[in-house]
C-alpha cells in the first residue's frame, strides 16, 4: 500500500475510533457523573504549556437535588428559554442571528441553545469554525435522543465555566458565597447566570455595571417565565 493510502486508513481509523468515543460518551453520560469536560482539558493543557502549574480545572459534580432550582431557572432564563420545548434548536433564533449578523460588521450575535453548548463544552474544543459547527450539531442531536431535558440541563450546570478555573455550579457557588448550590437564592443564581457570555471577562465576584443590569433583566424573566413553578412545571427540578 502507499503512504498516502495507509495515511489515508489511519485517518479513517482516528475518526472512527473519535467517533465511538462520542457515542460512548453519550450513553454512559446519561447516567454517570461527569468527570471533566473538553473545555476544561483544554483550559488546563493551556495553562500548563504557558507555565502556570498552579492552575487546576474540575468540577464538583452534584445533582439536581443539590442544586438550587433557581439556578436552573435562572440558566434558563439567561441562555435559552425555549429550552424545554425544542429538539436542540431554535429555529427562530438561529434565523434572527444570521440576519444580524449580515448586517453587522462589528458585534456577531449566537443563537446556541443549553445542548447545544452542552454537546460543544462536553465533547469538542473552543473557538468558531464551519466544522466545529457541524459537529456540535451532531452531538447535540445524540444528547437531546439519549438524554432527558433535566439531564442536558444537570450537565451543563456541572461543566459550565463561571469563571478563570471555576467550573460547576458547585465550585461556583462555593467560590462566590461560601455555601453549596443547593442555597443558592434567586439573586446569587441570577448573578451566576449573568456571567456565562464571558465568565473570563465578566466577575460575578466583582460585578461590572452591565453584569449587574443583566442579573436584574433575568431576574424579571424569572418572574415571568412563572417563578417557583417553573422547575416543577416542565419536570426539571
Amino acid at each position: 500500500m502507499s503512504p498516502l493510502g495507509l495515511i489515508k486508513r489511519w485517518l479513517l481509523r482516528g475518526v472512527a475510533i473519535v467517533m465511538l468515543c462520542w457515542v460512548g460518551g453519550i450513553l454512559a453520560f446519561s447516567v454517570l457523573p461527569v468527570p471533566f469536560s473538553m473545555v476544561m482539558a483544554e483550559r488546563q493543557l493551556s495553562a500548563w504549556f504557558s507555565g502556570d502549574f498552579s492552575y487546576v480545572a474540575h468540577s464538583d459534580w452534584v445533582s439536581m437535588d443539590n442544586i438550587s432550582p433557581w439556578m436552573g431557572m435562572a440558566v434558563i432564563a439567561a441562555e435559552d428559554q425555549k429550552f424545554p420545548e425544542h429538539w436542540g434548536f431554535d429555529v427562530a433564533a438561529i434565523q434572527q442571528a444570521v440576519a444580524h449578523n449580515e448586517r453587522s460588521d462589528t458585534r456577531v450575535r449566537g443563537a446556541s441553545t443549553l445542548s447545544q453548548q452542552t454537546a460543544k463544552n462536553m465533547f469538542l474544543w473552543d473557538g468558531r469554525s464551519w466544522l466545529r459547527k457541524g459537529l456540535e450539531a451532531g452531538l447535540t442531536l445524540g444528547i437531546e435522543t439519549v438524554w432527558s431535558k433535566k439531564r442536558i440541563l444537570t450537565v451543563y450546570m456541572n461543566i459550565a465555566e463561571f469563571g478563570d478555573g471555576v467550573f460547576g455550579v458547585e465550585a461556583a457557588a462555593q467560590r462566590y458565597f461560601n455555601k453549596p448550590a443547593s442555597r443558592l437564592t434567586a439573586s446569587e443564581a441570577a448573578l451566576l447566570a449573568a456571567v456565562l457570555p464571558n465568565p473570563i471577562r465578566y466577575k460575578a465576584n466583582a460585578p461590572s455595571g452591565y453584569v449587574q443590569r443583566r442579573q436584574a433583566w433575568i431576574l424579571r424573566q424569572m418572574r415571568q417565565l412563572g417563578g417557583e413553578s417553573f422547575m416543577a412545571q416542565h419536570h426539571l427540578d
